[in-house]
């Protein structure tokens, strides 16, 4: 059976599970994280949690299977059965590593308390950042140990192409794997950056992290 990296690495090579409208149950890869990935009529619930209670608590549920695993009632069944919470629905997005150096200047630096990097080190380890002229960039290992980025860019300086910038600097860090990102659904100006960065859609996410 394959696990949750074989899963991921196989949707970052372009190779997804069967559009069968099916659910797949997978267990956590580390203590700290559980959730659900949507993939193309196919989803992935990885979790410690007993197989049976996941598809039994989907076949309850009155709507589309679809998108059941996606369901606000099957997301709270999941928080209530398991004592962790999340935060959104995310975009998940994917791009190849790029040769070559960043476009813009970067300096590694060690910020604890800004808050990209704080909430980076609850849900990733191995954080790395990097500063830039009013943005920062922020690399680190998520779910199943794959590579993750997130960037910040200030107010002052939005609308000139920072974020999509740092986005593509995150790809030439990467070390030849693929970087993933995630991001909220409603952040048009952020999606906007990753994919004019290369960055592909591939799914949608809801991590639970413990609280």
């Amino acid at each position: 059976m394959e696990g949750l990296r074989d899963i991921l690495d196989a949707a970052a090579r372009g190779v997804f599970p069967p559009a069968d409208g099916g659910t797949t149950v997978v267990p956590q890869d580390s203590p700290r994280d559980a959730g659900v990935l949507a993939f193309t009529a196919h989803s992935v619930v990885f979790t410690d949690e007993d197989p049976d209670w996941v598809y039994a608590t989907l076949r309850a549920l009155d709507c589309d299977a679809l998108a059941a695993t996606m369901n606000p009632r099957f997301l709270a069944a999941f928080m209530a059965r398991t004592g962790r919470r999340t935060d959104t629905v995310d975009v998940m997005t994917v791009a190849s590593a790029l040769p070559g150096a960043p476009p813009l200047p970067l300096r590694e630096i060690a910020d604890p308390d800004h808050p990209r990097v704080a909430s980076s080190r609850k849900r990733r380890d191995e954080v790395r950042v990097w500063a830039a002229d009013g943005g920062v960039l922020v690399l680190g290992r998520g779910i199943a140990g794959r590579l993750e980025a997130a960037v910040e860019v200030d107010e002052a300086v939005r609308h000139r192409g920072l974020g999509r910038a740092l986005a593509t600097a995150a790809r030439q860090l990467a070390g030849g794997e693929p970087v993933w990102a995630q991001v909220s659904a409603g952040n048009a100006r952020s999606l906007r950056a990753f994919q004019a960065a290369g960055y592909r859609p591939v799914g949608s996410e809801a991590l639970f992290v413990a609280r």
